[in-house]
């Protein structure tokens, strides 16, 4: 049960990760052939370089998961800025791989998003996606935790019903044996004096 809940929250979560980046890939491809009103930050990289790196996140294996985890962490590290953490960030909330981290990914996101004049405006987008995303996806394990709790107290308190039934059921089998035993005992000295008498006569 505990497996299942949690391959379902995982799934729930990916589905809607994937179908939000497909939604916004479209939005910001229709917003970007204007161009007149979108600021030019240099050096930010297209929108769709953010969505086909997790999209091969989302569905690689877990050697590309990790080289691409592992590139973003260093170039976070090694070349601090709104664009390296926001592709950092990106991969922290996706999930589906080893290195998914909602909560790292939800503080690191509302950073950035403070930061809105450091980024163009694809970048708040998908910054402000993602971390709905975490949020969802926070909920989700947190509902899952809390069935998986309820289900361990509900087996518990069964196992607990069903040691004490044991127990009782123990206890009477010993009264009986107890009771048994003593009127045999009566029996036999029952059957001892009779036998005597018969002899006497």
């Amino acid at each position: 049960m505990t497996t299942g809940l949690t391959r379902v929250a995982a799934a729930s979560v990916a589905l809607a990760l994937l179908a939000g980046c497909a939604q916004t890939k479209s939005w910001l491809s229709g917003r970007s052939s204007g161009g007149d009103d979108q600021a030019v930050i240099l050096g930010a990289p297209e929108a769709e370089i953010y969505l086909d790196e997790l999209y091969r996140l989302a569905t690689g294996d877990p050697a590309t998961q990790t080289e691409i985890f592992l590139d973003a962490e260093s170039a976070a590290k090694l070349t601090p800025g709104p664009s390296t953490e926001l592709r950092f960030a990106l991969i922290l909330a996706t999930p589906g791989h080893a290195e998914n981290d909602p909560e790292r990914a939800q503080s690191m996101l509302r950073e950035l998003l403070i930061q809105t004049e450091l980024l163009t405006p694809a970048e708040m987008s998908l910054a402000m996606m993602q971390l709905k995303h975490v949020e969802k996806q926070m909920v989700v394990e947190s509902e899952a935790s809390r069935l998986r709790s309820a289900s361990s107290r509900q087996q518990q308190s069964q196992q607990q019903a069903v040691n004490t039934r044991l127990a009782s059921i123990e206890a009477e089998n010993k009264r009986l044996r107890e009771e048994l035993a003593e009127a045999e005992e009566k029996l036999e000295a029952i059957t001892t004096i009779e036998r005597s008498i018969r002899e006497q006569e």
